[in-house]
């Protein structure tokens, strides 16, 4: 691929936020709609009876599909709710990775943690990531090699280095055997940190792990578009982010996400290896 330079990073992080937040607008607009028109077990779901999915989920991401056409014609989109416009993109393609709705059970329940996330990459490299959260109106936003913002403010990620006194995220699948298993390696680390804290919503974990609101976050079973623009904001933030490896050559399962400030980073790895981690 030919190399992407520092005004297409920022060029392309500028259209994330300018779409993301169209989009915010947009999950506001339908929410009473959403909320409103009955009982939560009334919505359609997708993997299990509490993965729910929403008129809002489906607007705003046609939506951010319609946008994307209109600024970025040439590019691919791998969405939530609508997958790959064209399969695989092209060698050197930027392609658009689309939360509509990240915390859509909060979203339908009321709960005001939940965020539009779109983050662009090409090659698998990323490039630029916005995370907008349609209640709070917060914006978080990164372009590789630039760094990463809440509202314009330059975030760093904790600087603590005693992983028994962090604050941990995390997040549990909606699968209930998987869950289950994952709530026993919550168990077992529970008394090995500061505390946890779950809040629905893996884009605002790593954010919040960005921010130093959280010292560390991890989860098993994400999608990539759960957390394509949530990593890069927390690494541009100084965390020290590990995606999801088939390989797994960290020994901490092959679909795991951790991010941690740099001080307790290989201290919550070992924890968690040493708690089972590899087996959710």
């Amino acid at each position: 691929m030919e190399p992407v330079n520092d005004e297409d990073v920022r060029t392309l992080e500028k259209v994330a936020v300018e779409v993301a937040r169209e989009a915010a607008e947009l999950a506001l607009a339908v929410r009473d709609r959403v909320v409103g028109a009955g009982s939560v077990a009334d919505l359609p779901t997708k993997s299990s009876a509490t993965d729910v999915v929403t008129e809002g989920d489906r607007e705003c991401e046609a939506l951010v599909r319609e946008r994307l056409a209109d600024l970025r014609p040439a590019d691919a989109v791998l969405g939530e709710e609508g997958g790959a416009d064209d399969g695989d993109p092209r060698p050197g393609q930027v392609r658009w990775i689309v939360d509509p709705i990240d915390g859509t059970v909060n979203y339908a329940h009321g709960l005001p943690w939940f965020a539009v996330s779109i983050g662009a990459e090409v090659d698998g490299r990323p490039l630029a990531g916005a995370v907008v959260e349609p209640v709070s109106g917060r914006v978080w936003s990164a372009a590789a090699g630039h760094g990463a913002w809440l509202d314009g403010r330059v975030l760093r990620a904790s600087e603590l280095r005693r992983p028994g006194v962090a604050v941990v995220a995390t997040g549990l699948n909606y699968d209930p055997q998987r869950r289950r298993r994952q709530a026993a390696l919550v168990a077992r680390i529970a008394s090995e940190v500061g505390d946890i804290r779950r809040q629905g919503c893996a884009s605002l974990d790593l954010c919040s792990v960005a921010a130093g609101w959280v010292d560390g976050y991890y989860e098993h079973g994400l999608h990539h578009w759960d957390w394509a623009a949530g990593a890069l904001i927390a690494e541009e933030a100084g965390a020290v982010v590990r995606r999801p490896d088939p390989a797994d050559a960290a020994g901490l399962g092959p679909e795991a996400i951790v991010a941690a400030g740099p001080g307790i980073a290989d201290g919550l790895a070992e924890l968690l290896r040493a708690a089972g981690a590899s087996g959710l």
